[in-house]
């Protein structure tokens, strides 16, 4: 049997401060968390019609050769889809990234400086371990909280606009 190798458009390395870093392939609860996420979301905005969802692997060139990111979820306000061409080609509205085990610095310490440094209206932290999901927004220059949930309660986002998460949604029943 001939092995096959995946597109070369297709794959999950990243450009991280003019690095490039190859991430592994997420585990099932990621996907299975992930899913559930952009199921909600997606819900919400078929009502509401404020803009658009994508998921990983989906590129997203803040600056040619310098930052090239996958965050897991990204939204892009209606206003803004001129940043949608073969790739997102600018800064989304919100990126959400889902912690797994190996990449809780990059998500939580360089990821997050890299979209605060450019401006990235609204990021999203999950940490499955936790139960937790952190909604950061840019205040001046700086992410501040603006709604966390831990094991139990609802989150909200304020760049799009109703949207309210209850955590057990996301992680309770799941089958891994």
């Amino acid at each position: 049997m001939e092995m096959q190798t995946l597109d070369k458009d297709f794959d999950l390395t990243e450009i991280i401060n003019g690095v490039e870093v190859m991430g592994p392939s997420p585990f099932g609860r990621h996907q299975d968390i992930s899913m559930r996420i952009v199921d909600i979301i997606l819900h919400h905005l078929r009502n509401n019609r404020t803009g658009n969802l994508y998921f990983s692997p989906l590129d997203v060139i803040l600056k040619d050769g310098v930052q090239r990111l996958q965050p897991d979820i990204i939204f892009i306000r209606k206003e803004n889809m001129g940043i949608f061409q073969d790739y997102i080609r600018g800064v989304p509205d919100m990126v959400c990234e889902i912690v797994s085990k190996g990449s809780v610095t990059k998500d939580t310490v360089t990821k997050k400086k890299i979209y605060e440094e450019f401006g990235v209206a609204e990021y999203w932290i999950v940490i499955p371990e936790l139960e937790t999901i952190e909604v950061f927004t840019i205040e001046g220059d700086t992410y501040e909280v603006f709604s966390i949930a831990e094991g139990e309660g609802v989150v909200r986002s304020k760049v799009i606009e109703g949207l309210r998460i209850n955590v057990n949604d996301v992680f309770g029943n799941s089958s891994f």
